[in-house]
Order: structure tokens, then C-alpha cells, then sequence
């Protein structure tokens, strides 16, 4: 397009130099007169020369900006008719080319190219890729007078229809030139393809509204631990619920008009042929976006390696936040991302399934991987829980998996190996290896009950760790029953497969099994694996207890060892639903039975000496009150009541309806039996000294001593009574 040629600059006529002229001519006509008044004249015709030249410099300023503005609108006003102008004459020579096609005419020879027309196009392309690549200004649907998307595909249709001319020395050369424009300009979107995608994610991403930090959990499980309930509550990694996750996370993954734009530049890309390089931007920089969400929410890509040899208390944080991760890409990230392919490739559907399927088979591989280096580590008792909070996970989110990347595809596809099939598959793996660790752990209980061998007793006949730790750990396992159940089940059917051979009914096919119905299979016909395995761990404990309670030399005292770790796994027990379901009404019943048996030697080891004190048999010789025996008797009471107050004050009954039903029991025996005795024989004692010597106790005395028993101080009554 030609420039318009500036307007000639106005020529002044009344310039300084004639005026100068003039004034001298004017000068030397004058009659002498006095210096003095010519002087003063010339002095004023000096000073009105300098402000007349001023003003006219001033005049020829502005009408020299007025003459360019006037140009430069001139010029605004004929760029855009001639560049539609000659849009309108390369699309005219298209259809001429295309109408000869579709004839099917042979073409002697061309039409005539008009190659200035095609010069003037691609060079005001270039000129107008040039601005933009400069930065002086940038490209939007705002300042895109040309329609730079329209332009590129005409060019394109230029380039393609002069290709099968190219043996013309002039076809030839237009084809090269605007081939390498279109080159150029598919480099240019290809940038801008990227900034695009790049620029938005990065905002996002820096979002003040997210967060990155990565939380240090607690660990989940200890055998030390004080507070097992407190402990628990912070424990459990519960999945937050779709209504839990509406912040931030929810929003577009770019605004609609950049959407609109991406999905302008890459309809462009792929219909001049440039569909792999297209591809290739979306998907890196989709990929890093992606990957860098992840990030932002903690998790970071750990190798097999450093998983195994990571501490137990690092690795309890990273698979809570994996966890997290893995929730929030398969429920919130993909189908964003799902929607975005789709828009920005609407039309070609194909290739948007087929970039989709890539990012998330990648990011889901690649999760798993951690998944599956949870399950190869060294199996313990406290990573049982973390592993089945992996286990779930992957189990609860299997159908969005499967329905993210389930896309229509042929019979032939459908029946052959796929990606998605293999990812399916390998998940399913993965739960199973962490189904048989959660398996083999949980056995392993048995074999910390059977290896705690101990041979010192726990003071005051207090509730055995061993007893806190295993009814802990199962209170915290039954929280997970139905899972669990159907792990049991799932290794059982894995163990003896040829029991489903014998009937006509399937076998599950994989390890989903059941999950939906677990309580189905808790019945008669099939027992529960998982229930069995509880009974077992728990019958091994009662044995050893029982053994435990042969380290006291006091039979009474083993005896308070047995009811309070029996009432301790009662009181458990009953507050856990789900243990109390698996293990049944009749082993809770046995149970109760042996603590009042319990109960029974303990009242009999320790208060049938006391009692006999009060017997009236040889007491009478000859019809008399002997006084030596009972002063004998008061003695013996009062010494052996002394020394189980000392003794039994030490001791620890923690359950405090226990620690209470003891005591009214012994009280009810007991002082009933003293007061009786004291009214009987109180009176055959000399009032005085002697009455204070042997009868040491009130009846009300006797209750009060009684009441300190199993509070774990021990004490004296001769301290008490100074």
C-alpha cells in the first residue's frame, strides 16, 4: 500500500527577510532628523521585526502538525479498504482456481497471477506479525482490525492452490513467498498458543486463594500412645465431601475469552497442517499446569526408592496428602481439563480424546506409582491404616476413573489392549497388593500378642499395655469393618479359588467383588474371614492375660489383674459397634461370666481370713466367753485388716464403676459381719485401755477404710490416725 505524500509545505510571503529589506530601504529615505528620535525608531522597528518573525514561526508550526494529522488519517482510512480490497482480489483468483478444479478442466495454461496483489497481502501480514512480535502492541480480539485468523487461512488456501502450478516460474516464486509467511505466521499462533496457555495457568496458579503448604500429620498409630480416642481423630484421612471442596478449586480453568481465542488459534493450526505442533504446545503445557496443581496442593513426585527408605512419620504425611492429590485430580482436575479439551478442540473430537487420554493415563500412572510404593514397604502393625485410607481411596473413585476415560471407540479397539485398559488393570493390582499387606498385617497382631512376653507385672494390677494396645488397633481397624471384610474375602476366594468351582455360581471377577453388599456375605453359609481373624487375636489375648496373671504371687491380686484388663476390653468392646457386631452376644456373655468369677476368687482370697475372725466357733469354753481367744480374734482382725488396707490402697482399679462395685461388695460383707461381731462380744472387754487395744475400728471406720482401696496410694492408717 503507498504511502500518501505529505501536502507541501505553505510558502510565506511575508517572510522576515523582505520584511528586513524593506525597513532598510525605508530607513535610508529618511531625511536626517535628530540621531536621538532615529535611534528610538530603529529600536522599535527592531523589536516588532523579532515578535512578527516569532508568530510566523509559530503559524508555520501548527499548520505542518495540522498537514501531518491530516495525512496520517488519510493513510487510517486507506489501510483498511485496500486490505480488504485485496482480500476480496486473492479470494476472486481462489475461486477462479477452485471453479477450473471442480471442472476438472486441464489446465493448459494458468490464469493470469496477480502478484502484486498477493506481494501487497503477505507483506502487510508480515508487517502486522512484526508489530505484535515486536511487543509494541499485543495481539487481542480488541486490535485485530484485519481478522488475523481469517488473513492466515486465506493464506494457507493461497499456498495450497499454487502448489500443483508450482511449475510456472511465477507460480513457483508466489507459492515459496507466501509459504514462508505462513510459516512465519503459524511460528507466530504457536507462540501465542503458548503464552496463552502459560500465562493464565501461572495466574491461577499464584492465586492467593491457594494454598501449597504441606501439612505434618501425626502419626496415625503408636503402641506408646496415652490418648488413643484424641490420637484417632486426627488420624483418619476422610476424604472431604464434593460440598467440602468449593472454593478456588472449582473455578474455569481460564476465562471464557481465552478459551475462545485457544480454540481460534488451534482450529487455525490444525487446518493448515500444523495439527503436531499444535498437539505438542497444549499438551506440554497443559502437562505442567497440571502437574504444578498438584504441586500447589503438597504432593511432589517421590521415586520407589526414597519411598522405602523413607521414616514412617515422613511417609504418614505424604500419603495424606496423596490422598488429597489424587481426590481432588480425579474429582476436580480432569473433568476440567476433560471440558477443556473438548472446547478448545470442538470439531475434532478424535484428537481430543486422544491428548485427554495422554494427560490423565500419565498423571494417574504416575500417582500410582506412589500407591505402589506404599504397599512394597516393610509391612508393620501402625502402617495398617494408612494403607487402607490408600486402599478406599482407589476404591471409591474407580467409576469417575473409569468413566473419565471411557470415550467411544470401535469393536476392534474395545477388544484389544488399550491404555485405559492397562491403567484399569494396573490399579487393580495395586489394591490387591495392598489388600494381602492390610491381610498379613493385621495377622501379625497375633504375632505381637504371642511375642510380648514379659516377665515383671504391672504394678498395682493395673490394665496391661499389651491389653490398651490391642484393643486400640482394633477399635481403630473396625472403623474400616466393610473394607476390611471384603479384603478378607477377596484374599479367602484368592487362597482356595476351587471353592467357587463347585457350584454353578461366578466368582467374582476381580477384587471389587461384593463391595457395595458386604454385610452379604457375613452369614451362616459364608462365614466372615475378617470376623474369625478378630476372634482369634482376641482369644490370644485372654490366654495371654491369663498367663500375665501368674506373675503375682498374690492370688488376690491376680486376680484385680484379670477384672480390670477383662473390664477394660468389655468397656471397649461394647463402645465400639462394629467389634461388638463381629464378635457376637455369646463370646460377650462368656466374657462377662469369667469377670464375675474373677470377682468371686478375689473376694475369697482376699475376705474369707477377715470373715473367720468373726466366727462364734471357739470362742464359748464351757459355756463362757473365753477372753483370751477373743482378744486374740480382735488382734488377728485388726492386723490382717491393717495390712490389706496397706497393701490393697496400692492397688489400681482405673474404672471407676468397677473400683466402686469392689468396694460395696467387700463393705457389704464385711462391715455388716464387724458390727455384728462387735455387738456380740464388745462387751466381755474391760472398759477402758483394754477396749481401746483391741476394738481399733468403728463399723463407719471400717467403711471409710475400705472406700481408699484401689485408689494406687498406698497408705497407712497409723499415719492417718496421728
Amino acid at each position: 500500500m503507498e504511502k500518501a505524500q505529505p501536502l507541501p509545505k505553505k510558502s510565506n510571503s511575508f517572510s522576515s527577510s523582505s520584511r528586513e529589506e524593506k525597513l532598510r530601504q525605508s530607513n535610508r529615505s529618511l531625511s536626517f532628523g535628530a540621531i536621538k528620535l532615529g535611534d528610538i525608531q530603529e529600536k522599535k522597528e527592531t523589536d516588532c521585526n523579532r515578535e512578527d518573525r516569532i508568530e510566523e514561526e509559530k503559524e508555520n508550526a501548527d499548520e505542518e502538525q495540522e498537514e501531518k494529522k491530516e495525512a496520517s488519517e488519510e493513510n487510517v482510512n486507506e489501510a483498511e479498504p485496500n486490505f480488504i480490497a485485496i482480500s476480496e482480489e486473492i479470494d476472486h483468483f481462489l475461486a477462479i482456481l477452485a471453479s477450473l478444479q471442480d471442472a476438472q478442466f486441464q489446465i493448459s495454461e494458468p490464469p493470469e497471477l496477480p502478484e502484486s496483489n498477493i506481494e501487497t497481502f503477505v507483506a502487510m501480514l508480515e508487517m502486522e506479525i512484526a508489530t505484535y512480535e515486536s511487543g509494541e502492541q499485543k495481539w487481542s480480539p480488541d486490535h485485530d482490525e484485519i481478522c488475523l485468523l481469517d488473513a492466515f487461512n486465506r493464506l494457507h488456501k493461497l499456498t495450497s492452490v499454487l502448489a500443483p502450478l508450482s511449475s510456472d516460474a511465477k507460480y513457483n516464486h508466489a507459492m515459496n513467498r507466501t509459504g514462508s509467511v505462513l510459516h512465519h505466521a503459524m511460528a507466530f499462533l504457536e507462540d501465542e498458543f503458548f503464552s496463552l496457555l502459560d500465562e493464565n495457568s501461572r495466574a491461577k496458579q499464584q492465586d492467593p486463594g491457594s494454598t501449597s503448604s504441606k501439612t505434618k500429620r501425626p502419626p496415625s498409630f503408636s503402641r506408646q500412645q496415652q490418648q488413643p480416642q484424641q490420637q484417632h481423630e486426627q488420624d483418619r484421612c476422610i476424604l472431604p465431601s464434593a460440598e467440602s471442596s468449593s472454593t478456588h478449586e472449582d473455578s474455569p480453568t481460564y476465562p471464557p475469552d481465552v478459551v475462545e481465542r485457544l480454540r481460534g488459534i488451534a482450529t487455525a493450526m490444525i487446518s493448515t497442517g500444523y495439527v503436531t505442533e499444535c498437539c505438542e504446545v497444549f499438551s506440554v503445557a497443559r502437562r505442567n499446569a497440571f502437574y504444578a496443581g498438584l504441586s500447589s496442593l503438597g504432593f511432589e513426585k517421590i521415586s520407589i526408592d526414597d519411598v522405602q527408605k523413607m521414616a514412617w512419620d515422613s511417609l504418614e504425611g505424604e500419603i495424606a496428602t496423596w490422598i488429597r492429590a489424587f481426590r481432588h485430580s480425579i474429582t476436580v482436575l480432569f473433568p476440567s481439563e476433560r471440558e477443556l479439551f473438548d472446547i478448545v478442540f470442538s470439531g475434532h473430537q478424535d484428537m481430543a480424546n486422544s491428548l485427554f487420554s495422554h494427560l490423565a493415563l500419565g498423571a494417574v500412572f504416575q500417582l500410582l506409582n506412589f500407591a505402589e510404593a506404599v504397599a512394597m514397604t516393610k509391612r508393620s502393625t501402625e502402617k495398617l491404616f494408612k494403607m487402607l485410607d490408600i486402599y478406599e481411596s482407589l476404591r471409591d473413585l474407580m467409576p469417575t476413573i473409569d468413566a473419565i476415560l471411557s470415550v467411544e471407540a470401535s469393536e476392534e479397539e474395545e477388544s484389544s489392549s488399550s491404555p485405559a485398559m492397562d491403567l484399569m488393570s494396573e490399579i487393580f493390582a495395586i489394591r490387591s497388593r495392598l489388600g494381602e499387606a492390610a491381610v498379613a498385617i493385621f495377622c501379625d497382631l497375633e504375632s505381637s500378642i504371642k511375642t510380648d512376653a514379659g516377665k515383671t507385672p504391672v504394678p498395682g494390677g493395673a490394665v496391661h499395655p499389651l491389653t490398651r494396645y490391642v484393643l486400640n488397633y482394633l477399635k481403630y481397624a473396625c472403623e474400616y469393618k466393610n473394607t476390611l471384610e471384603q479384603i478378607f474375602q477377596d484374599y479367602q476366594r484368592s487362597e482356595r479359588p476351587s471353592s467357587y468351582d463347585d457350584d454353578g455360581d461366578d466368582a467374582p471377577s476381580d477384587s471389587t467383588g461384593n463391595l457395595e453388599n458386604p454385610k452379604d456375605d457375613n452369614n451362616a453359609e459364608d462365614p466372615n474371614p475378617f470376623a474369625e481373624q478378630l476372634m482369634e487375636v482376641m482369644e490370644l489375648l485372654h490366654a495371654s492375660l491369663e498367663s500375665k496373671s501368674k506373675l503375682y504371687k498374690d492370688q488376690a491380686l491376680c486376680n484385680i489383674f484379670l477384672m480390670n484388663n477383662g473390664r477394660y476390653i468389655m468397656k471397649k468392646i461394647k463402645g465400639a459397634a462394629e467389634i461388638n457386631v463381629l464378635l457376637g452376644d455369646v463370646w460377650c456373655r462368656k466374657r462377662s461370666s469369667d469377670l464375675r468369677q474373677y470377682h468371686k476368687n478375689y473376694q475369697r482370697e482376699t475376705w474369707s481370713k477377715v470373715l473367720a475372725c468373726f466366727r462364734d466357733g471357739g470362742l464359748n469354753v464351757r459355756g463362757n466367753v473365753s477372753k483370751p481367744v477373743l482378744k486374740e480374734r480382735f488382734k488377728s482382725f485388726n492386723a490382717m485388716f491393717d495390712e490389706i488396707h496397706k497393701t490393697q490402697s496400692s492397688w489400681v482399679v482405673s474404672d471407676e464403676q468397677l473400683q466402686s462395685e469392689l468396694r460395696v461388695s467387700i463393705s457389704a460383707v464385711v462391715v455388716p459381719a464387724y458390727r455384728s461381731f462387735l455387738g456380740r462380744y464388745s462387751q466381755y472387754l474391760d472398759p477402758g485401755r483394754q477396749t481401746e487395744k483391741y476394738i481399733k475400728f468403728g463399723a463407719d471406720d471400717l467403711e471409710n477404710y475400705i472406700d481408699e482401696l484401689f485408689d494406687g496410694n498406698p497408705s497407712s492408717m497409723a499415719r492417718r490416725r496421728t
